[in-house]
């Protein structure tokens, strides 16, 4: 039996964004008050673990939420990964209300080059190989960003990561979108390319309060 490897996906903490942009991956986003102790509240939780790889998407609040919990964390690298980006949409640095008159789903109706579901999952499913292959038997860390989680414990479930789904959590027993700062672990316990990993969903902040 092959050692247990979990990945902690950790959905970036909260960013000021006075205008009200959906999907930005503009430089003006950073983490407010609230999102620097959303990202320490993790780090807190995390520091009772032992950790030995960090790896974040390229964005800036992915980054920022990343250093804070590495605070806890000082021998480790921090390693950014394409794989883990905020995901590819038409509606990037579009205004908030288009997102909400559409539930948020970025999906329907739109075509290539924007990614769809399956392809977050493809994305996801190829990070855990590497992560499973270069940190067997250990515990990493993986800042990134909401419908990326989402739809990876849609995928761990056996449930069709649909935009439906994403935007239905109560329906398959979740308490809701994953919130910023908000720890989800993945465990697998095999070497098969084809397991679906066991789930946990945390919320430092709140825990911490």
């Amino acid at each position: 039996m092959s050692p247990e490897t979990t990945v902690w996906l950790v959905r970036h903490g909260y960013v000021h964004n006075p205008n009200k942009i959906i999907y930005g991956r503009l430089p003006r986003f950073r983490l407010s008050e609230r999102g620097v102790e959303e990202a320490r509240a993790a780090g807190r939780m995390m520091s009772e673990m032992t950790l030995q790889a960090a790896y974040s998407s390229p964005l800036l609040r992915a980054r920022q939420t990343a250093r804070e919990i590495l605070a806890y964390h000082p021998h480790l690298r921090l390693r950014q990964s394409a794989l883990l980006n905020e995901v590819f949409t038409a509606f990037e640095g579009k205004p908030s209300h288009v997102g909400d008159s559409r539930r948020d789903d970025y999906y329907t109706g739109v075509g290539p080059p924007y990614e769809q579901p399956a392809d977050i999952i493809g994305r996801v499913r190829a990070f855990f190989a590497y992560a499973r292959r270069r940190h067997a038997g250990e515990n990493v860390l993986a800042v990134t960003h909401g419908d990326i989680i989402i739809f990876t414990i849609l995928w761990a479930r056996g449930l069709a990561p649909s935009p439906e789904n994403k935007t239905n959590p109560h329906a398959f027993g979740f308490k809701g979108y994953p919130a910023t700062g908000s720890l989800t672990s993945f465990t697998f316990r095999t070497d098969s390319e084809d397991e679906l990993p066991d789930v946990r969903y945390m919320q430092p902040a709140l825990m911490s309060n």
